[in-house]
């Protein structure tokens, strides 16, 4: 019997084709994809570039391809401003306040891939002058949000929050539906987007 040290023995031909596929295969499977689950923080990116964490949003999967959110803001990032007989959080840069407006009625809860509305709502602020009297709630910023690889990117648009001072004819659909939401320059607000990672 004869031994051979020192040496490989080949592989057939068959395995090595084989592993050659799954090679090509690989990359195919992302095991790092950004899903619906878990905890992301909220990061709001400012003029200048400085990222901002504002919270986070606790997603958990849920029927139909769904999942239901949580939004928890720290308060960290926030000073109180009283402003026309209400208490809001706001950040301060520059020559303006951006000040977040919590959605008055009960929703959902609920997002899926495509359609981010109800995170969206949970996400609303106004802007104004430090200097300037009252909350001016014409002056509503809407985030939209649009799915990444690393999560989600929201481009800022905007609204009249007064829309939401009596509650909507139907507080199952979100109401800053497209049609009531108006361009916004990117480079228009101190706040220039805020993103879910």
């Amino acid at each position: 019997m004869s031994h051979t040290t020192g040496q490989l023995m080949p592989m057939p031909p068959r395995f090595t084709t084989l592993v050659a596929l799954l090679f090509v295969a690989w990359p195919a499977v992302d095991l790092g994809a950004w899903e619906l689950n878990g905890a992301k923080s909220i990061i709001a990116t400012a003029a200048d570039g400085t990222r901002i964490p504002l919270g986070s949003v606790e997603f958990t999967p849920a029927a139909g391809g769904h999942s239901t959110f949580k939004v928890a803001l720290d308060r960290g990032p926030f000073s109180d401003h009283f402003l026309s007989m209400r208490e809001f959080k706001c950040l301060q840069g520059g020559t303006e306040l951006t000040c977040h407006v919590p959605y008055p009625y009960a929703h959902p809860g609920t997002v899926k891939p495509g359609d981010f509305a109800w995170l969206e709502h949970s996400l609303l602020f106004f802007y104004k002058a430090p200097s300037e009297f009252g909350a001016k709630l014409w002056n509503g910023v809407y985030f939209e949000f649009r799915e990444t690889s690393s999560g989600l990117v929201g481009k800022p648009s905007a609204v009249d929050l007064n829309l939401i001072a009596a509650p909507p004819a139907n507080l199952s659909a979100p109401p800053f539906r497209a049609a009531l939401r108006d361009e916004m320059p990117l480079q228009a607000r101190w706040i220039r987007s805020v993103s879910i990672e």
